[in-house]
């Protein structure tokens, strides 16, 4: 029987994009503060799919591109903190 080829173990780019240089372990920590009453049920929706459920309540969430993406459909009812998209450091060597 001959043997099969090994397949090499490439990496997916979408998989780790989550975890970005600088971060410790590529989650972002969103803070709801503003209510939902009065706007509509997709911002509704969005605010229950990172998992919240409560005025003022905290959530560590992945670092994802989708997560990013909900964060900044509702980013007028949240505080966001963790690592940001932050411009490259410049090096300055005198």
């Amino acid at each position: 029987m001959a043997d099969k080829p090994q397949r090499t173990q490439t990496r997916n780019p979408r998989r780790e994009a989550g975890k970005r240089a600088g971060t410790k372990d590529g989650s972002l920590r969103v803070t709801w503060v503003r209510s939902e009453i009065g706007h509509n049920a997709a911002a509704r929706g969005t605010i229950r799919a990172l998992g919240l459920h409560r005025l003022h309540e905290t959530v560590d969430v992945a670092d994802t591109p989708a997560n990013r993406g909900m964060i900044r459909r509702v980013a007028f009812l949240l505080e966001v903190a963790g690592p940001v998209d932050r411009p490259e450091p410049e090096d300055s060597q005198s």
